[in-house]
């Protein structure tokens, strides 16, 4: 058995836009966003909706802007393995996490838990 839910929502835009978007979207939530991760410079937090967090992502140049969810999970490789049976293609493996990209061509990762008892709180326990 395992556990997963939907943590994060992550605006992601280009280096070269991501400061006038990050602004944008402080602006639209009513915050300041919180400052850079130690290790992480690429994120920013912009608060919450409910108990599902949500973040600013700067990316690679020229890479096109978007939305994207992070499945978050106790056990990686089985949250794969079951959005994978449900249909998911894994677009690429990395260290701790994975890149994936459901049947409509979304974009969206299955990460380790990242929220802590938001995630304690409201996971789904999923079969083997």
């Amino acid at each position: 058995m395992h556990r997963s839910r939907i943590g994060l929502v992550l605006i992601d835009h280009p280096e070269e836009d991501w400061e006038r978007a990050l602004a944008f979207w402080a602006g639209v939530q009513g915050v300041t966003p919180a400052g850079e991760d130690e290790g992480m410079p690429e994120y920013r937090s912009l608060g919450g909706i409910g108990s599902v967090a949500l973040e600013s992502q700067r990316t690679g140049s020229g890479t096109p802007p978007r939305v994207h969810l992070d499945i978050e999970a106790d056990d990686v490789p089985a949250e794969v393995a079951r959005v994978v049976g449900l249909g998911a293609t894994v677009l690429e493996d990395r260290e701790g996490y994975t890149i994936l990209q459901d049947t409509g061509g979304l974009v969206f990762c299955v990460v380790p838990v990242q929220t802590g008892e938001a995630f304690e709180r409201s996971a789904l326990s999923w079969d083997e």
